[in-house]
């Protein structure tokens, strides 16, 4: 069989030649040289990435015959610099650059880069990597951007964000490995414990971490979904996580969706209570990413490349419930979170206590899985635009396959023994909405509460 398996070869042979490409005399001498060291990689990973802009085989036949391969090719480099992830997929290339930033916030869904440090998965790599504990968002944002960092852990919308330029200029940004799911919570002052319907919370204050942030999305569609107006009926700011327990001690603000430690740390200094978790909203979200600058992966091809495979194995090894008591206890000191064990063991095993007199025994409060599905992406843009962050047409489908990295991650999910999705796009339901990622305008539409024209 052709090396695609796609109609850049056995289903598609062009008339300049005997071969898919023109250049050789039939298909069999086109794919002996294909089958050979890097070459397999390149067009590996173009077959991939032609199969992810045009996952239906006539839409690809379609294509190709319209515009030929060559031109094709040259198309969906915009989407993805597939020479370089090429280079970066090569079994021991030797990292260009070996002593390496990545900027963190101290909260558990950073869990896999901080651990990584600690726990040897840089190393392994051949890589010295220093983990930057980050004051917030918008720091970890603009240090990335003037490449005082290489990497960083982020939010899950925040590249999607930057390449769109939605805060701050537009730089193509990418997304390869989300860090965890679920992981959230909305936690309230002890002095509304008899206020637990959010159809009473109008007039509250109320924090998220970033205006670019899931924890942002989901609180509004929470509130909106009870018939409060996220933007006139209460108040909600931006709060760095770390901060946002004083302000909640302090009586600044009624609550906040945070993500952990805060919340269980609210609950242990006993300030607050867990009102829901966010999993409770949308099982299995997306939080928080690694996330890397196009300039990055192309430049530093094979240090791209380690880094991501030291992150998504230390991905896997946070997945499993029986590792992360011997996780918290790495994480939770002064140079990274900054919490007692206690609290960070309650957050990651997910037996814990709600601040209401209750133990809850809930193993997938928090849980790591690095896939970058792209229909993830694509919600996040439909709450951008429902809430005004962007304006105008959106080419859904586009950006998110060109910032969340989904054939980057399978690929080296592979090469590290793991099994990722054959697909790069799923629906899944928000507190029982279903969302169907190939019609995200009839979604949008569907919302009485919103500020998109």
């Amino acid at each position: 069989m052709a090396l695609f398996d796609d109609p850049f070869n056995a289903r598609l042979t062009l008339k300049r030649g005997g071969c898919s490409c023109g250049n050789h005399r039939d298909q069999a001498a086109h794919d002996a040289e294909a089958l050979s060291g890097d070459a397999a990689i390149t067009r590996a990973v173009e077959g991939a990435v032609m199969r992810a802009l045009f996952p239906e085989d006539a839409q690809r036949r379609a294509f190709l015959r319209s515009v030929g391969a060559a031109t094709a090719l040259a198309a969906v480099s915009q989407f993805l610099p597939t020479k370089f992830v090429a280079e970066a997929f090569a079994q021991g290339a030797k990292p260009e650059k070996t002593d390496l930033k990545v900027g963190f916030i101290p909260i558990t869904c950073a869990t896999p880069i901080i651990m990584a440090k600690p726990m040897g998965f840089y190393e392994k790599q051949g890589l010295n990597v220093e983990v930057v504990k980050t004051a917030g968002w918008a720091v970890i944002r603009d240090k990335t951007l003037n490449k005082e960092y290489d990497a960083a852990h982020m939010l899950a919308p925040m590249p999607i964000a930057i390449s769109l330029g939605v805060g701050s200029n537009p730089v193509p940004y990418t997304m390869p490995a989300v860090e965890n799911v679920n992981g959230q919570a909305i936690t309230l002052a002890m002095k509304h414990k008899d206020r637990r319907d959010p159809k009473s919370w109008k007039g509250f204050k109320l924090a998220v971490p970033f205006d670019y942030s899931m924890h942002n999305y989901l609180l509004r569609y929470y509130l909106a979904e009870a018939g409060i107006d996220p933007d006139t009926d209460v108040q909600i700011r931006a709060v760095p996580p770390p901060d946002m327990v004083a302000n909640l001690r302090a009586d600044n603000i009624d609550g906040f969706l945070a993500p952990d430690p805060v919340n269980q740390r609210a609950v242990y200094d006993g300030v607050g209570f867990i009102h829901i978790l966010s999993k409770e909203i949308w099982d299995r979200h997306p939080c928080c990413a690694f996330a890397a600058s196009q300039d990055f992966v192309t430049q530093t091809p094979n240090t791209y490349a380690a880094l991501l495979r030291a992150v998504i194995e230390a991905t896997a090894y946070a997945s499993k419930i029986e590792n992360r008591k011997e996780i918290a206890a790495q994480i939770a000191p002064a140079n990274y979170l900054n919490q007692p064990v206690t609290v960070v063991e309650q957050v990651l095993t997910g037996t814990f206590a709600d601040g209401l007199g209750n133990v809850r025994k809930v193993p997938d409060r928090v849980d790591f899985d690095a896939f970058p599905w792209s229909s993830f992406a694509v919600w996040i843009m439909t709450q951008m635009k429902r809430w005004g962050q962007i304006k105008g047409d959106v080419d859904y489908k586009a950006v998110a396959e060109k910032v969340y990295l989904a054939t980057d991650a399978a690929r080296l999910m592979k090469e590290a023994g793991l099994t990722p999705p054959t697909a790069t796009s799923k629906s899944f339901s928000v507190m029982g909405k279903a969302f169907d990622p190939a019609k995200p305008e009839e979604y949008l539409n569907s919302f009485a509460i919103k500020r998109a024209g």
